[in-house]
């Protein structure tokens, strides 16, 4: 018994020693490691396309991978040239885009989108400020992490208002509200996307692909 205590204390001591030398430090306090986290790549090696013509409009969409968003490039069927010239008709490319189910490389890559139809956008109403977006439902309906999605895509492109903001509101009479894409929102997407001050309501009527404003009496 003595024996087989003083060996067991010996290779102990050796293993010690070992540890020592290889530059590892020890520590006398126990270490709960836990389960080895997941990881997804986030990557496509793809162009991102989901069933639209090679030849179509470069777009870039944010879509949720390992809880934050990411950005994928996509291309639409929209004819070269078609989208930049018309902030309403790029937010609808957009929309179209994160609507779509994830391509099979982009699910292989960890990527799906939290955004759900039925769900439109058009122009602001009559008395909006310029560059103001209009969705089908009121942006506070969508879930946080939807319209995370939405705000980030349209910020980012020719849709937004600058300074990575979009002018949104929904289909009432509401005024829309200046939603910002920041780093934070992207690391957290399913925190409520920080607003700011719109700007003063255009006097020149409707912008295009806008309808007019909803009664409120």
């Amino acid at each position: 018994m003595r024996r087989r205590t003083f060996g067991r204390a010996a290779g102990a001591v050796a293993l010690a020693a070992l540890v020592a030398g290889c530059g590892i430090r020890t520590t006398s306090v126990p270490v709960d490691a836990g389960a080895a986290p997941s990881r997804v790549p986030c990557a496509t090696a793809g162009d991102g396309t989901t069933g639209a013509a090679v030849g179509g409009v470069p777009v870039r969409v944010f879509l949720v991978c390992g809880s934050q968003l990411e950005t994928v490039d996509r291309r639409s069927p929209l004819p070269e040239g078609k989208a930049d010239a018309d902030p309403v008709r790029t937010a609808r490319l957009l929309l179209t885009q994160l609507l779509a189910a994830p391509s099979e490389g982009e699910r292989r890559a960890g990527f799906t989108t939290a955004v759900r139809g039925p769900l439109a956008v058009k122009g602001g109403h009559r008395g909006d400020p310029v560059g103001t977006l209009r969705l089908s439902r009121q942006p506070e309906d969508l879930t946080p992490v939807a319209l995370s999605q939405v705000v980030c895509s349209f910020a980012e492109s020719s849709a937004g208002a600058g300074d990575r903001t979009v002018l949104l509101g929904g289909p009432g009479p509401y005024a829309p509200k200046r939603y910002r894409c920041t780093t934070e929102l992207r690391e957290r997407p399913e925190s409520a996307p920080p607003t700011a001050p719109p700007p003063t309501a255009s006097a020149s009527g409707p912008v295009p692909g806008s309808s007019p404003a909803a009664p409120t009496g």
